[in-house]
């Protein structure tokens, strides 16, 4: 169908293409593109095609993507360091560094759950997570099957905004991010190897220097009283405290 138009016939349509995905939020669809300049669709896609092509002969600063079942304009990755240089001095990042930071690792590591991203940053993220579930970046994906906590993944509007079509284009870090289980192991292990040295005591014994005593501590107490409980009902007495023979005869015949 396309060869029914000439290459002036498409030269016709691009200028208002570009207009539309100029002044467009989100990729538009080539049929929908097609009804805005109503035109069959292979028109359409192979006016796109040759934008794109100009846009990579001249070098221009942006280019044309398609991305997922739309088309787009994104500035080109070789000048990702200037753009991120002036939206850092101009004080125009729309996320901050810790929600940045947390992004990074649900997307490499989804699906993942909130405790597991702040065992990996070693901080709480429930307030950076529900930022970043109300900018719709990431979004639940279920429960896990093995401990029930709810589980986090990129969305397809993150993918919009990366420029990518999926999660595989994303670029190979995620081998020098550390696992979480791992991290969770060392963790746990510090911490078996602070608390005897901060109790200063011997098992089974309260602490002298705990404002609030630990779970161990409690269970050692508790276990003490209650051995002491079950010796005071089952003390046989002395034989000092046993009355002579006699004694118990002038009980049994006051006469």
């Amino acid at each position: 169908m396309t060869d029914v138009f000439s290459d002036d016939d498409l030269d016709t349509i691009t200028g208002p293409l570009e207009a539309l995905l100029l002044m467009a939020t989100e990729p538009l669809g080539t049929a929908e593109l097609a009804q805005a300049v109503d035109v069959p669709k292979p028109v359409v896609w192979a006016a796109l095609e040759r934008l794109q092509r100009f846009y990579d002969e001249t070098r221009r600063g942006f280019e044309l993507r398609e991305v997922g079942q739309g088309w787009r304009y994104y500035t080109r990755p070789e000048h990702a360091d200037v753009i991120a240089a002036w939206v850092l001095e101009g004080q125009h990042a729309r996320l901050s560094q810790a929600a940045l930071e947390t992004l990074a690792v649900v997307a490499y590591l989804q699906p993942i759950s909130r405790s597991r991203v702040s065992a990996i940053r070693g901080v709480n993220v429930d307030g950076v997570m529900r930022t970043l579930v109300t900018r719709e970046l990431i979004e639940e994906a279920g429960p896990s099957e093995e401990t029930g906590a709810m589980l986090f993944k990129t969305t397809d509007y993150f993918l919009e905004r990366m420029g990518f079509t999926s999660t595989d284009d994303l670029p190979p870090i995620a081998p020098h991010l550390p696992e979480a289980s791992l991290l969770e192991a060392e963790l746990a292990g510090l911490a078996e190897q602070v608390a005897p040295a901060a109790s200063g005591r011997e098992d089974g014994a309260m602490s002298e220097n705990a404002e609030i005593p630990t779970a161990d501590e409690v269970g050692a107490w508790t276990d003490d009283k209650r051995a002491e409980k079950h010796e005071e009902a089952h003390h046989e007495p002395d034989e000092a405290e046993v009355p002579p023979a006699a004694d118990l005869d002038r009980l049994a015949d006051p006469s």
